[in-house]
């Protein structure tokens, strides 16, 4: 079996995984690897065709986020809110229509979809990324760790546990981790695994020239949340939004049939001359979700006390949003949490 050695090694390519490696490298250290066990970096960033399927907002007070992004010369855009949106709030009554306040602050969106972000942080670290790459054991023995996949050790002074928690769980730990962690990282939950995401392409932006913002929130229905996605040139037409998770189980051709006759309902029926239409569910996504899954509709505790202190004697930390105390499930808290991993390596 192949022997890989490293002083640091990072295991997760999403968001979280590459600030730490970035802020290394920009301290001057390079001797890092990150371990991915997708077979694509970016973690629950998702974009298609355009259409971003995970992360997608920010707002303007995610500071640490803006400042990465302008030190990548990332570009941002507001999200378009002009026109009226609908509010459904009972099948039985009419729909409720309103116009957003024109100086009413709009979360922002990334010029190019999410994964620009992660193709800049990227772009000088590609070749120390591996991909197809899964965790599952790491031993410390001495002064190391050893981390075993199906055919590659790989050897580090400091391992960075940049994935959702829960998912962490699959790795043996030797020697094992505290009990009390342990059911915390059970208990932690994992930002995005119970989302149905949505994205409904479009030759023209209908919903715009019909005066609609293209945002329809749904207490009732199919379709829970509805945005409009436009490209930030305006060359690209597209919705997306979540999904009820009530029809997870409903067959993917009535599916989507319930959910363009809602949509033709508020919007119109240009909602059926579609170019293109796709779905993902965070659920079916063996690198983001576990079994047993529990849907949460309040917001999430993230942040706990014991992500934020070493394991495995002095040897291991863990990362990621949800470890985050600020902004724990969004961008901001990824890259707070990505940040605050590399700076415990530097200065330990």
């Amino acid at each position: 079996m192949k022997t890989v050695h490293s002083k640091y090694i990072i295991v997760g390519a999403g968001l979280s995984g590459l600030v730490t490696a970035y802020t290394l490298s920009c301290n001057g250290n390079n001797d890092f690897i990150l371990l991915e066990a997708r077979n694509k970096i970016g973690g629950r960033i998702h974009t298609k065709d355009g259409v971003d399927l995970g992360a997608t907002w920010f707002q303007e007070h995610h500071s640490l986020l803006q400042s990465l992004m302008n030190e990548l010369e990332v570009k941002k855009f507001k999200q378009y809110n002009t026109g009226k949106s609908v509010l459904v709030y009972n099948t039985m009554a009419p729909a409720h229509y309103f116009k957003s306040e024109e100086n009413e602050s709009s979360a922002n969106r990334i010029v190019g979809g999410s994964i620009a972000l992660i193709e800049s942080l990227s772009k000088t670290i590609e070749d120390r990324i591996y991909c197809n790459t899964m965790v599952k054991n790491i031993h410390e023995v001495d002064e190391k760790l050893i981390l075993t996949t199906e055919n590659k050790k790989f050897i580090a002074e400091k391992v960075i546990i940049a994935i959702p928690p829960k998912l962490a769980l699959h790795i043996q730990f030797n020697p094992e981790l505290p009990k009390r962690l342990y059911n915390v990282m059970k208990q932690t939950h994992t930002w995005m695994s119970n989302a149905i995401k949505v994205g409904i392409v479009y030759k023209t932006p209908f919903w715009r020239e019909n005066d609609f913002s293209g945002t329809v929130i749904g207490q009732v229905g199919p379709v829970i949340e509805l945005y409009d996605h436009c490209d930030s040139k305006n060359e690209r037409y597209s919705l997306m939004g979540f999904i009820n998770e009530g029809l997870r189980d409903t067959n993917v051709g009535d599916r989507k049939e319930r959910i363009l006759s809602y949509l033709e309902k508020y919007l119109g029926k240009e909602v059926r001359d579609y170019v293109d239409y796709f779905e993902k569910d965070w659920s079916e996504d063996r690198f983001t979700a576990c079994k047993n899954l529990k849907s949460v509709y309040m917001s999430p505790k993230y942040g706990n006390a014991m992500y934020n202190t070493f394991y495995l004697n002095h040897k291991l930390l863990f990362s990621g949003t949800e470890t985050s105390p600020v902004y724990g499930g969004y961008l901001e808290g990824a890259v707070y949490s990505g940040i605050r991993a590399a700076k415990k390596l530097l200065n330990n």
